[in-house]
């Protein structure tokens, strides 16, 4: 299968593309600089994307992954603003271009992420949920909404509503890795919220699944057994054989990044199901916290 990958340098796109090729599937980069080989050009600044070199690569498949990184500066207006075009103008422009395309890929991967629920509590959440309101929230709702002009063309679009990915390499994880191992880590706040995770290894086989199966709308990428924070941080502290007994108060974290991005990427948190993809018949590998810590951590 011929894929077309956007966000191919991030830390999902980077596994995903060395997953593909080891699976025999053959990457086509979607880059902002010069193309090279077997590559293709856009400028979503400029809403331009190199049509003629889409349409001579022929791609069966596409995964959308760009988008300005949630936790890299604190929220100021201008920052919200960029978070939100970097999903609904590159999806857009993406879209319209794979609609155009004498003859469309059959299937379009595109990012979302379980902020699409808000803050729920202890409430289980599936694909069925209904969406809730708040910044994360309506990002989310507005990212899956721009695929519109890919699914009027008859794309297969699913949309990867992913959790908190596990990788030392970037995300959550590798900010948390320093304290940790020290033995200064602890639970943020009370320690009660709901953290859904994945490990790196199957989201990029969980991505690979969709890309090949009749999956379509809304799929939770998120392994079957969330964990309070609480828990989260003792399975960790235990794999690295450190101790976590230092709970971290939530103003720290609120003064440093802003209460707002503290409080989304901190102090709520979602309880999600990936009732889609296990009704599909995708199976983890790494289905508790313990076995995906210790597989990404080499443990």
């Amino acid at each position: 299968m011929k894929v077309l990958i956007s966000g191919s340098s991030g830390l999902i796109g980077t596994a995903l593309t060395s997953h593909l090729r080891t699976q025999g599937h053959q990457v086509v980069p979607l880059v902002r600089r010069s193309a090279a080989a077997g590559e293709v050009r856009w400028d979503p600044a400029a809403g331009t994307i190199d049509s003629d070199a889409l349409r001579r690569v022929g791609v069966d498949g596409v995964v959308h992954l760009a988008g300005a990184g949630i936790g890299d500066k604190r929220w100021s207006a201008e920052y919200r603003r960029e978070i939100l075009e970097s999903r609904t103008v590159t999806t857009d422009l993406l879209s319209r271009s794979l609609a155009a395309l004498p003859t469309p890929p059959r299937v379009m991967v595109s990012g979302s992420a379980i902020g699409w629920y808000g803050d729920r509590g202890d409430e289980v959440l599936d694909e069925t949920s209904a969406g809730s309101t708040g910044f994360l929230p309506e990002v989310c709702q507005a990212w899956e909404a721009a695929t519109a002009p890919a699914e009027a063309a008859g794309i297969r679009v699913a949309h990867v509503r992913t959790g908190i990915v596990l990788s030392p390499d970037g995300g959550a994880l590798r900010k948390l890795l320093p304290l940790f191992r020290l033995g200064l880590g602890g639970h943020f706040g009370n320690g009660r919220q709901w953290q859904s995770w994945i490990s790196i290894t199957d989201e990029v086989r969980a991505i690979e699944h969709l890309l090949t199966t009749d999956v379509q709308g809304a799929v939770n990428l998120t392994a079957p057994q969330p964990v309070d924070n609480r828990a989260f941080t003792k399975v960790l502290a235990h794999v690295l054989h450190r101790p976590a007994i230092l709970p971290i108060p939530s103003f720290g974290p609120k003064l440093l990044l802003g209460a707002d991005l503290a409080d989304a990427l901190l102090f709520t948190g979602q309880r999600v199901q990936p009732t889609r993809l296990l009704a599909s018949g995708f199976e983890f590998r790494h289905a508790t916290l313990d076995a995906a810590l210790r597989a990404v951590l080499n443990k």
